[in-house]
């Protein structure tokens, strides 16, 4: 009897350490998240080490993404403080953008912000940037009234239904979807790419038979469409991540703007 077509799971997303006796941390998400983190830098640092008055090659195309983030995420929502926080966005977008790009890298094939240990890092590093901002802009006390208080909304109404839910928001809900929005986007988007891909393989190599091979050349038309797709989808989540900090980062600076 012939084997059957199993379709791939969540061992996608377990990884074991390195080599035997490894420490448990040492997989291969981890050492793809540092080697990207330095080519970053790598790349940063040539780009600019000799900057031009004219920008040409490596330092226009950074240059290039520099100017992106800074007119499409930091000038909307954060205006005349949005070059003092350009560093800190254009990082980030650059850092998530290359590790969910890895997913379609050839060998790579692994979005690192698909292990949710990542994105909870990114969010915890604005999560207690916002809180912090909050404190030194507005007071303990006067960030908290702000948030949980707002002017025009009747007290009673306040304390009973809009402060409770105001609590839960910040403290839980937005450093969690803020997160999971990420991860959620690249796990799916990888398990949507490894199955046609395994469709396309087990149909026209592994197991090739003629009604099954049109299934096959399904799954590898499947797998060309969908990785363009999950190509805009990883742009847009580091596109949609840095936004949310600028206007996380917005709100602590300027309450009510």
């Amino acid at each position: 009897m012939a084997p059957e077509f199993k379709a791939p799971g969540t061992e996608l997303f377990d990884f074991a350490p390195l080599w035997s006796g490894a420490p448990e941390w040492l997989t291969k998400p981890v050492v793809m998240a540092v080697a990207g983190a330095l080519v970053l830098c790598a790349v940063v640092w040539k780009a600019f080490a000799r900057p031009a008055l004219v920008p040409r090659g490596l330092q226009n195309a950074v240059e290039y993404g520099y100017v992106f983030v800074r007119d499409q995420v930091a000038r909307p929502f954060l205006g005349k403080d949005a070059d003092r926080w350009m560093p800190l966005l254009f990082s980030l977008f650059v850092l998530i953008l290359l590790w969910n790009l890895m997913g379609v890298i050839p060998l790579l094939q692994f979005p690192v912000n698909a292990h949710i240990a990542f994105p909870w890092i990114f969010a915890g590093v604005v999560y207690v940037t916002k809180l912090y901002l909050g404190f030194r802009h507005q007071g303990f006390v006067g960030f908290f009234r702000r948030s949980l208080f707002p002017e025009g909304l009747p007290r009673a109404l306040a304390i009973t239904m809009y402060a409770p839910l105001e609590l839960v928001y910040i403290f839980v809900t937005a450093p969690f979807t803020h997160a999971v929005r990420l991860f959620a986007n690249m796990f799916a988007g990888h398990m949507l790419l490894a199955f046609f891909s395994a469709v396309g393989y087990w149909f026209m190599i592994e197991q090739p038979t003629v009604p099954g091979f049109g299934i096959g050349v399904l799954g590898v038309i499947m797998t060309v469409l969908m990785t363009g797709f999950e190509i805009f989808i990883m742009f847009l989540q580091a596109y949609l991540f840095t936004m949310l900090t600028a206007m996380y980062i917005d709100q602590s600076l300027r309450p009510g703007h």
